[in-house]
């Protein structure tokens, strides 16, 4: 690997760190689209650029939501059991989205990735949150909610806290206790989807060396290595400032992101 990608995905872990912890976003909704470029950059073969980018991104998020995770129950901001109930069903639908997406061509992701991520700007953007109105659902839906979020967010390479967050914002459960338990839910979610996409690619046709499947360790460990100092710092911001003027900024970083993607 090259000084250009070794920066490259370094400094790509440590905004993906940063926004982790900040928003409870888990870094895949930068990390996805960036090693997508950055692998077509390097010349990997086209069609697999992108298995290679949402298989290699959610091997990140574990590291980031793990940090995340970690920093926001120092702030007691984790539910856990509300993670304990969403837990069975987000392993379960990880596992049918690594399947999915084996099945899926590599330019089907991309548009579904892209039109994924102009509807994270506009409700960043906006600020958008579903008003609270009603306790959490019974184990049963929450299983059922689990198994929704964890197929969309491993499809997609991300840790789900773009779905989660608003889910337990409805439910009555504070902001920064629904970002804090959103992080601590990315951890099941990037495993199992991790672990799928490992399996889903095993043996596949020109991969470049340093791959297990779909995860492309050089990039992985060292965006994870750029990511290490900066989740703990996105968590105390979090807790610390207002971020609607950093929201809205984000939005319109996601909004070219996105259309990129299309395009």
């Amino acid at each position: 690997m090259d000084l250009s990608a070794l920066t490259a995905y370094l400094s790509l872990g440590a905004v993906a760190g940063l926004l982790a912890g900040l928003f409870g976003l888990g870094g895949g909704i930068v990390i996805v689209p960036a090693l997508f470029f950055l692998y077509l950059q390097r010349g990997f073969p086209d069609e697999l650029c992108m298995h290679l980018a949402v298989g290699s991104s959610l091997a990140t998020v574990v590291f980031t939501s793990l940090t995340s995770a970690m920093a926001h129950h120092r702030y007691g901001a984790v539910r856990w059991p509300v993670v304990q109930r969403l837990w069975p069903g987000i392993v379960a639908g990880a596992a049918l989205g690594a399947v999915l997406a084996e099945h899926a061509p590599g330019r089907f992701l991309q548009v579904i990735f892209g039109l994924f991520e102009l509807l994270v700007a506009a409700q960043l953007a906006l600020a958008s949150r579903p008003d609270a109105h009603r306790d959490l659902p019974g184990t049963g839906t929450m299983w059922l909610v689990g198994t929704g979020i964890g197929a969309l967010s491993t499809l997609l390479g991300i840790g789900g806290g773009t779905l989660t967050v608003p889910l337990l914002v409805y439910c009555n459960v504070p902001i920064h206790q629904a970002v804090g338990t959103s992080a601590a839910c990315g951890l099941p979610i990037a495993l199992a989807g991790a672990i799928g996409f490992a399996v889903a690619g095993w043996g596949e046709a020109g991969l470049p060396a340093g791959s297990s499947g779909y995860l492309y360790w050089p990039a992985v460990a060292t965006v994870m290595a750029g990511s290490a100092f900066l989740a703990p710092l996105g968590a105390r911001l979090a807790h610390a400032l207002p971020v609607v003027t950093l929201r809205r900024g984000f939005a319109a970083v996601v909004t070219l992101i996105g259309v990129r993607m299309l395009v």
